[in-house]
C-alpha cells in the first residue's frame, strides 16, 4: 500500500506539487494523469525516493521513504521516462547490471533475470544487442530492469510515448500482464491509454490533485445539461450560422471522413429540443444522420475538471488580490487616522498652551 500525505515540493517559492495526498491499495492500476508540466513526474520522483518531498510524507508498505529509504525502495520497481540503456550491452546482460544495482542476492540473480526476460516477452532477443532492437522492444527492456527482482509495485513514467501504433498496443498488453501480479501507478498525457488500462485515475493539474476516482466515473460526472449529439451532412455550413429554437449553445465537436459533422447542442433548462432540431434543420435543407445523447470520454471529463481547476484557482488568486488590496487599504485609511489623531494632539496642546500663556 502507498500512502501520500500533505506532500509539497518547492524550487525556491515555485511549487512543482502543492500539498496532495492520495492512497494507493494492493493489486491497484493507477493513472497518473495531467497536462504537461501538471507536476507528474516530480511527484513519480517523490514515490520513488529519487528526490525529497519540502513537507509532507510518503509510506511505501509501512516504510517512510525518507527515514527507511532501502526498505520502501526494495518495494519499488521504476521506469523513468527515458530510460538511458547501455546500448553496448546485451539485453540480459543490462537486465543482470539491473539486478545487481538493486541488490538482489547473488543466487538468485539468474533466476530473477529469467523471469523479468520471460515477463517482458523478451526470449527472442535476449542475446541481441540494445542499440539494434526498435523502440518498441527499447521500452520493454526499460520494463525489464523495473521489474527484475519481482518488486511488488512498479512505477512507469510515460511507458508509450514515441511508440508507434502496434508498439502502444504490445505495451499496453504487457501492463496488463503485470497487472495481475503488481500494483502499478502509470503516468500518461496519453487518456486513451490510462482508459483502457487503469481502474482509478488520480488527475493532476499546476501541482494540484484536481480528482481521484474511476475513469468511468469521471466520464459520468461530466454535466451535459440533457446534451444531444448530432451527425450532419451540411455542403454549404449552415450550421455555423444557424439558429435553433431553445438552443443555448451549438458546439462542432468533430469532422468525420465521410464529410459529416458532429455537433454537440446544449438545450435552454428543462427544454425537449429534439423536435425542434429536426425541424430547423429540414428547412435548412441539413440531412440528418443521427441524434443520440453524448457518450462522454475521459479526454471531455479531464478536459472538463481541468478548465473547472483553472477557473478555481483564477477566482481564488483575484479573491486573495481583492483581501490584499482590502487590507492595504484598511492600513492606509488606519495610517490616515493615526496621523490626523496626532496632529489632533498637537493642536490641542498648542491650543491648551496658549490658554496657560494668557492666564
Amino acid at each position: 500500500m502507498i500512502t501520500v500525505k500533505n506532500v509539497t515540493k518547492k524550487y525556491g517559492k515555485f511549487k512543482a506539487v502543492d500539498n496532495i495526498s492520495f492512497e494507493i491499495n494492493d493489486g491497484e492500476i493507477i493513472g497518473l494523469l495531467g497536462p504537461n508540466g501538471a507536476g507528474k513526474s516530480t511527484t513519480m520522483n517523490i514515490l520513488t525516493g529519487f528526490i525529497e518531498p519540502t513537507e509532507g510524507e510518503v509510506i511505501i508498505n509501512g516504510y517512510n521513504i525518507s527515514k527507511k529509504p532501502k526498505k520502501a525502495k526494495k518495494c519499488i520497481g521504476y521506469m523513468p521516462e527515458g530510460v538511458p540503456l547501455y546500448k553496448d550491452m546485451t539485453v540480459k546482460e543490462f537486465i543482470t547490471y539491473m539486478a545487481e544495482l538493486k541488490g538482489v542476492k547473488r543466487e538468485q540473480i539468474k533466476e530473477s533475470v529469467e523471469q523479468a526476460i520471460q515477463d517482458t516477452w523478451l526470449q527472442n532477443v535476449k542475446k541481441v544487442l540494445i542499440r539494434n532492437l526498435s523502440k518498441g522492444y527499447k521500452q520493454r527492456v526499460s520494463m525489464a530492469g523495473a521489474l527484475v527482482g519481482n518488486p511488488e509495485i512498479i512505477i512507469l513514467d510515460e511507458p508509450t510515448v514515441g511508440l508507434d501504433p502496434k508498439q502502444i498496443i504490445e505495451i499496453r498488453n504487457l501492463i496488463k500482464k503485470l497487472g495481475k501480479n503488481h500494483t502499478l501507478i502509470i503516468s500518461s498525457h496519453i487518456l486513451s491509454e490510462i482508459s483502457q488500462i487503469c481502474e482509478k485515475v488520480i488527475i493532476i493539474n499546476k501541482g494540484q490533485i484536481v480528482a481521484v476516482d474511476s475513469p468511468e466515473h469521471l466520464e459520468d460526472t461530466v454535466n451535459v445539461e440533457d446534451a444531444i449529439n448530432i451527425i450532419v451532412e451540411d455542403a454549404n455550413n449552415k450550421m455555423d450560422n444557424i439558429e435553433i429554437k431553445g438552443a443555448k449553445k451549438i458546439d462542432l465537436i468533430k469532422k468525420n471522413d465521410d464529410n459529416t459533422r458532429e455537433y454537440r447542442i446544449i438545450p435552454e433548462k428543462d427544454y425537449d429540443i429534439r423536435k425542434t432540431i429536426f425541424s430547423d434543420l429540414a428547412k435548412e435543407n441539413i440531412a440528418i444522420f443521427e441524434l443520440k445523447k453524448p457518450e462522454i470520454t475521459l479526454e471531455e471529463a479531464f478536459m472538463d475538471l481541468i478548465k473547472k481547476n483553472e477557473k478555481e484557482k483564477e477566482e481564488k488568486a483575484k479573491q486573495v488580490e481583492e483581501e490584499k488590496r482590502q487590507q492595504e487599504e484598511k492600513k492606509k485609511q488606519e495610517k490616515i487616522k493615526k496621523k490626523e489623531h496626532k496632529q489632533e494632539k498637537k493642536n490641542n496642546k498648542k491650543v491648551n498652551k496658549k490658554k496657560g500663556g494668557k492666564k
